[in-house]
């Protein structure tokens, strides 16, 4: 008679059930190593407000920030403005940090539209009505822009656009007549230049070069 060892097999399934073990539990140093959430960091305003920071601090902070745009780039007024409200700055602190520095000279938005219409006519061959464009863009008052902007008159712009359509169509030889002019105005109108000043350049560029003349009743020649 065969006898079943059912000992042997209890022990092996005893031994089975003792190796089930549940989810690790957590240690004390895994906890610590765990990423913590970043705070944001407080504006100058929430810091002024909570009492952390004072209003002399403060001010010498935008002192220090502001000569740090400067020494960078010049900046009008309106600009140097919105780059310290971005930074968290309340007006109470802006706005006499910037009247200081606009009484030493470090901030003046004449001698910074005469720069830039002198810079920008010269470098680029903006015409006015560009120029009038960047000039609104950066803040500028009408006033101090329409007096900058009389350092160019028509006799410059019609200069300078002959000297942008000439270096168009020198870059186009070869290319048909037609496409020469509709790249070079095209580049002209980018300028801010109108259409009858751009094709009357065009022209004259053209004209030096021995290519004929664009014809009177060329799309835009007398606009």
């Amino acid at each position: 008679m065969t006898t079943t060892d059912t000992g042997s097999g209890g022990r092996g399934a005893g031994k089975r059930r003792g190796r089930r073990q549940g989810p690790p539990v957590p240690t004390g140093s895994e906890n610590e190593d765990a990423p913590r959430t970043r705070q944001p960091r407080r504006t100058v305003a929430e810091r002024l407000d909570a009492g952390e920071l004072s209003v002399e601090d403060a001010t010498e902070k935008a002192r220090e920030t502001l000569l740090r745009i400067l020494t960078a780039a010049p900046k009008s007024r309106a600009e140097l403005e919105q780059s310290l409200a971005r930074k968290g700055y309340p007006e109470a602190v802006v706005g006499p940090v910037l009247d200081r520095f606009g009484e030493v000279g470090l901030v003046d938005d004449v001698a910074y539209a005469d720069m830039l219409v002198r810079t920008r006519h010269a470098e680029r061959g903006l015409s006015r009505r560009a120029l009038a464009m960047e000039l609104r863009r950066r803040g500028i008052d009408e006033e101090t822009a329409s007096d900058a902007l009389e350092q160019v008159d028509s006799e410059d712009e019609r200069e300078a656009a002959l000297s942008l359509a000439r270096k168009h169509v020198a870059r186009t030889r070869g290319l048909e007549r037609d496409v020469r002019v509709r790249r070079a105005v095209g580049a002209l109108g980018r300028k801010g230049y109108a259409p009858g000043v751009a094709f009357g350049a065009v022209r004259d560029a053209l004209t030096e070069e021995g290519e004929d003349a664009l014809d009177e009743d060329h799309p835009g020649a007398d606009d």
